[in-house]
C-alpha cells in the first residue's frame, strides 16, 4: 500500500492528500513530527527517506518520490480518474499545467514561506521580500484568471475542468492570510479559491474548510 510521509498542517502534504481522495487511492499516512520536532530533518529520513528534509514524500511499493508537484504528476497519472482531467493528454494542455507546476514553486518560496515566518517562528526569514514576492506571483495569477473568466474559464489551464496545477497552487494561496497576506486586491484569485472549495469531493484542512463547514 502506498504510504504517504505527512504532516496535517503542510499545504504541500494537503495537495497529496486532497489528490489521493479525488483518485480513491488506499494508502497509508506515515506522520512526520515536522514542528516541533524537526523530525524531517533527522538523520534517519535524511538517509532513507528525502536527503533534502522536506515533506511530503510518497513511498509506492517500494519507489520513493519526492516535492509535492512531482507527487501530483505521478499520482494523477498512475491513478487516472475517469475523465482524465487532472492531468490532460494534450499537449498545449500539458505545457499550461506544467507552467504553474512552476509557479506553485514560487507561491511556496514566498506565501508558505510568510507563513512559516509567522505561524512557525522562522524569523530568519526576510518576511517583507516574502511578502512582496508573494503579492508579485498573486498578481500573475489574478490577472490571468481574470482573462480566463473573460473567456468562460474558471481554472488556471484552458480546459473545463480544474487539472493538478490548480491543486499545485491552491493551499498557499488560501493560507496567505497566515502569512500576513491579504486577498482583498486580487478579486480574481478569491473568485478561484471560492470555486476550488466547492469542488465535489474537497477534504480541506486547518485554515482552509470545505465548503458548507464551520
Amino acid at each position: 500500500m502506498l504510504k504517504l510521509y505527512d504532516y496535517p498542517l503542510s499545504g504541500n502534504c494537503f495537495k497529496v492528500r486532497q489528490m489521493l481522495a479525488w483518485l480513491g487511492v488506499a494508502h497509508e499516512t506515515v506522520p512526520v513530527n515536522f514542528y516541533p520536532g524537526r523530525e524531517h530533518k533527522s538523520a534517519a529520513f535524511l538517509a532513507n527517506i528525502n536527503p533534502l528534509g522536506q515533506l511530503p514524500v510518497i513511498d509506492d511499493d517500494g519507489f520513493l518520490l519526492r516535492d509535492a508537484q512531482a507527487i501530483l504528476v505521478y499520482l494523477a497519472s498512475r491513478h487516472h480518474d475517469a475523465q482524465g482531467h487532472w492531468h490532460p493528454d494534450d499537449p498545449k494542455l500539458r505545457g499550461q499545467v506544467a507552467m504553474w507546476l512552476a509557479t506553485a514553486d514560487d507561491i511556496t518560496r514566498t506565501a508558505s514561506a510568510a507563513r512559516l515566518h509567522d505561524t512557525l517562528g522562522y524569523h530568519h526569514l526576510d518576511i517583507d521580500a516574502c511578502r512582496a514576492g508573494a503579492r508579485a506571483v498573486f498578481r500573475v495569477l489574478d490577472d490571468h484568471l481574470a482573462e480566463q473568466a473573460s473567456m468562460g474559464l474558471r481554472w488556471l489551464a484552458s480546459a473545463p475542468e480544474p487539472t493538478i496545477a490548480d491543486l499545485a497552487c491552491f493551499p498557499y494561496v488560501a493560507l496567505a492570510g497566515e502569512g500576513g497576506i491579504s486577498l482583498d486586491e486580487f478579486p480574481a484569485l478569491r473568485n478561484w479559491v471560492w470555486n476550488f472549495r466547492h469542488l465535489p469531493g474537497f477534504i480541506g484542512m486547518s485554515g482552509i474548510f470545505p465548503a458548507g463547514s464551520a
